[in-house]
């Protein structure tokens, strides 16, 4: 996967949720020298955004598509960046998914409820599945559950936050974030999260521990967080940061990423069935409907799934 943002793809709705969007976007694109696309899937089956019931769908496409265009077109009326309108018809998750192979998308951007527990069980997400589908980084928007309040994201991003489990999903999202830290001269804070049962599992852990030996597992862990950054970029735009945390991976996440005011949350997302992921979630998801600031998800491995 590149690492190089290029080509950007906005996905809108048009609905209050996805309203922070396309400025955000626009802001990206501007700060990465970045083409801009923009685009909108009527969904003939779920067209309530357009305030009336189909009957005869065939007939009516070419005015949802005008209506479309046209609401794109004045979203991005002063937009300082080359951009591109984008409407087609279809099922949501499968037109983001091939418009992004087709124009060579380097980046998606999409905004998502807040919601959590049956809700979610049972409607799903659009963002849920193109975290699953797409092997292109995907930027998740959030609103607040309680109030639906679309609210501007600043950039650049002056701190973000790597999830690290030295996984190969993880190194691709620190590739990527690594990718973004150097282009906008931001703090990057690296972090890998053990959870308690991890130090029994871990090699040359002896079952009776002690402070010290907790100390040195975490400042081994610390060094190779350390090591992950080549040392020429230390020498240019890239400040770096370590942490080694313990408790729930999305639990201490966001709780770091709250007390650090980070502005982005990057994570790598592993392949799950369909059962699992509905019923457990992962790691990714929780942080999504938790974290104060966009995630970043990256699935390189997501066509093979």
């Amino acid at each position: 996967m590149t690492t190089k943002i290029e080509r950007i793809l906005c996905a809108t709705d048009f609905s209050e949720v996805s309203r922070m969007v396309v400025p955000c976007g626009i802001d990206l694109a501007k700060e990465l020298n970045a083409e801009l696309y923009v685009c909108h899937v009527v969904d003939l089956p779920t067209i309530s955004v357009y305030g009336e019931a189909v009957f005869d769908p065939i007939t009516q496409q070419q005015r949802f598509k005008d209506f479309a265009r046209q609401e794109i077109e004045n979203q991005l009326s002063d937009a300082p960046v080359e951009s591109t309108p984008l409407v087609t018809f279809g099922h949501t998750t499968e037109e983001i998914t091939r418009l992004t192979a087709e124009y060579g998308i380097d980046l998606v951007i999409t905004a998502t409820h807040g919601r959590s527990g049956l809700r979610r069980l049972f409607l799903g997400s659009v963002t849920e599945r193109l975290m699953r589908t797409l092997n292109t980084p995907l930027l998740v928007l959030r609103t607040v559950e309680e109030t639906e309040t679309a609210t501007r994201q600043e950039i650049p991003f002056k701190r973000i936050l790597v999830g690290c489990d030295f996984s190969g999903h993880a190194e691709a999202a620190f590739s990527c974030s690594l990718n973004l830290a150097r282009e906008m001269a931001s703090e990057l804070h690296l972090v890998h999260v053990v959870e308690p049962d991890d130090y029994k599992e871990a090699p040359d852990f002896p079952p009776e521990s002690s402070d010290q030996l907790e100390e040195d597992f975490h400042f081994g862990i610390t060094e190779k967080l350390r090591a992950m950054v080549p040392e020429e970029e230390l020498n240019r735009n890239v400040r770096l940061k370590t942490s080694v945390q313990v408790g729930k991976p999305y639990a201490e996440l966001v709780a770091y990423a709250e007390r650090h005011d980070i502005d982005l949350v990057v994570l790598g997302v592993r392949g799950r069935g369909m059962v699992e992921s509905l019923l457990v979630g992962s790691t990714t998801d929780r942080v999504v409907r938790r974290a104060p600031c966009p995630v970043l998800s990256v699935n390189p491995g997501a066509e093979a799934e």
